[in-house]
């Protein structure tokens, strides 16, 4: 029975490791990967010698690090509201609350931002700011709007999975414990401090440490596509992984694209031995390992 999964695996996971030697490599088509001349750490450079580098490197950070504190508090939030609804309402009813908007955000969730923002035919600037009175905005040519922008549009998106991660952890939950704090007077606040959070904290902890250990990444669709890869907003929508594809497309070597994913692997794991260490220190149960 683990033979399908362990091939998957191999197959999937450890066999592109020989790939890594890309990075280090003067890529020659001609002579093949195995062949092509090793030029050690100067692929690595393309990175950090770039006027951009500090740029794309505080973008992705600071990114990532609103996305995993926002994304995991609202999506623990809306669990638990969830979770409400469950206890008040038939199964049938509840079903269709936590299945709707989920399907509804996926469908809208590609032509959201276009639809709401454009220039022409936008909702914002045909609808809504004309009723405020405010003049329409070009939003895909002023960056200032761009990291709201973002960060509405990842949670929209992303907090449907994590919800329901939390949501399974606060279900399985023993009911006894909710049913001597009402005995006790506990409200329903007293409730979520005192036994939700810390007895799904474990969970919350495990999808920390997974975020943190690709904090050094960034969603392509999220910051190519979504501000429609406009020159003029690159200042706040420019990361690492979309600086790289447009240099492999203008430059076509796929050696510095590799470099850059190597390095972005390596901060990653390193960053998941830290906040895992971290975490061990303060309570070794919590830790994933």
């Amino acid at each position: 029975m683990l033979v399908p999964g362990l091939a998957y695996l191999v197959l999937n996971n450890y066999l592109p490791l020989f790939g890594l030697s890309i990075a280090f490599k003067n890529i020659d088509y001609s002579k093949g990967i195995w062949g092509s001349d090793w030029i050690g750490f100067d692929n690595f450079e393309y990175l950090f010698k770039t006027s951009d580098a500090l740029l794309i490197t505080r973008n992705t950070l600071l990114y990532n690090a609103v996305f995993i504190v926002l994304g995991l508090g609202l999506a623990i939030a809306v669990a638990i509201l969830l979770n409400e609804i469950k206890n008040r309402f038939a199964s049938r009813l509840y079903q269709s609350v936590i299945i709707l908007p989920f399907l509804i955000s996926i469908i809208l969730v590609s032509y959201l931002v276009y639809a709401m923002l454009s220039t022409d035919t936008g909702f914002l600037n045909k609808t809504l700011l004309p009723a405020l009175g405010i003049e329409p905005i070009a939003w895909y040519t002023e960056p200032k709007y761009w990291p709201y922008i973002l960060t509405f549009v990842h949670l929209w998106k992303g907090v449907g999975y994590n919800c329901i991660v939390f949501l399974a952890a606060i279900i399985g939950i023993d009911g006894e414990y909710y049913e001597a704090a009402r005995l006790d007077g506990a409200s329903k606040w007293l409730q979520i401090r005192k036994i939700t959070i810390p007895m799904i904290t474990p969970v919350i902890i495990m999808l920390m440490l997974l975020a943190i250990g690709r904090i050094f990444y960034a969603d392509f669709g999220l910051f190519y596509q979504v501000p429609l890869n406009s020159g003029a907003l690159f200042e706040t929508t420019n990361v690492i992984d979309t600086y790289v594809f447009r240099g492999l497309m203008q430059l076509g070597d796929i050696g510095m694209s590799s470099a850059a994913g190597f390095y972005q692997s390596v901060v990653g794991f390193v960053l998941v031995l830290i906040s895992n260490y971290i975490v061990r220190k303060i309570n070794k149960e919590n830790a994933l390992f």
